[in-house]
């Protein structure tokens, strides 16, 4: 018999593990995701967080172990039918962002999942109203107009994050979405994103990360991951403190928290 999602449940992730050419990406790997809970999931290169996502994104079954996203099962359920309620935000779709199409139509194209904008996507006018709605909602909507092999780092990021957003998802994947960044366009994203967190009945949202300074206000748990391996995972409050850190990125870290922001800087020996 299949297993019944919870109520509320966005993912649920028990033992899992996925091993490709002999290596383990991922090791016994256990998830609970709530609907409108925010997730970081930080850790060294390599530790396993963009396959991590990739799973959630239901691109990447697991070798072992049982995972369940958004209701359905792996292997028990056609996983199809759940990726347009799925946005995924990746720097691999650099070579999409640097061609020779304004914004708004870019973003459009991805109401029905499509790469490319085909002729008149705009003339629907509900396709070309949520596609202006998705930019305004990451502040990009002085862009629309704009080709976007001509915009910054930072606004094409919020394009891709557009993309995202277009469908209504209830499910956000954001893979390192301020790398690249100077400190103003990720103070900036930064709070755009919090805004979009903070949506009532917006998309719950799962963030990979590198840097504990690069997290939104909204994001209340975190999962840290070394070596394919869970180190710590919890509320923000219990997991981003100086030991569970240290031992994620293998150096003694002091982890400091202001104002729902969190800082970590090495511990220098005098």
């Amino acid at each position: 018999m299949a297993e019944v999602a919870s109520v509320g449940e966005v993912a649920s992730l028990r033992a899992v593990g996925v091993r490709v050419g002999g290596n383990d990406l991922l090791r016994d790997v256990d998830l609970d995701l709530e609907r409108g809970e925010h997730l970081a999931v930080l850790g060294p290169n390599g530790s396993g967080k963009t396959t991590l996502l990739r799973v959630l994104s239901t691109y990447r079954f697991p070798t072992r172990g049982t995972a369940r996203v958004l209701g359905a099962t792996f292997g028990a359920a056609d996983l199809r039918a759940l990726r347009p309620r799925i946005g995924f935000v990746s720097t691999a779709l650099d070579d999409l962002l640097h061609v020779r199409a304004a914004a708004l139509p870019l973003v459009a194209a991805a109401v029905h999942g499509g790469l490319w904008p085909p002729p008149h996507v705009l003339d629907d006018a509900e396709v070309a109203a949520a596609a202006r709605w998705a930019l305004a909602r990451v502040g990009a909507g002085h862009l629309a107009e704009r080709r976007v092999d001509t915009l910054s780092q930072g606004e094409r990021q919020r394009v891709r994050i557009a993309r995202a957003l277009v469908g209504d998802p209830d499910l956000l994947l954001l893979d390192e979405p301020f790398a690249g960044l100077d400190l103003g366009g990720r103070e900036s994203l930064l709070a755009d994103l919090d805004a979009v967190l903070a949506e009532p009945g917006g998309p719950t949202t799962v963030l990979v990360t590198h840097h504990l300074e690069e997290l939104p206000r909204g994001v209340r748990a975190a999962l840290l991951l070394r070596e394919g391996a869970v180190v710590a995972s919890g509320g923000v409050d219990e997991v981003l403190r100086d030991a569970p850190v240290s031992r994620c990125f293998g150096l003694p870290v002091r982890v400091q928290a202001t104002d729902g922001r969190f800082v970590a800087r090495a511990v220098v020996a005098t």
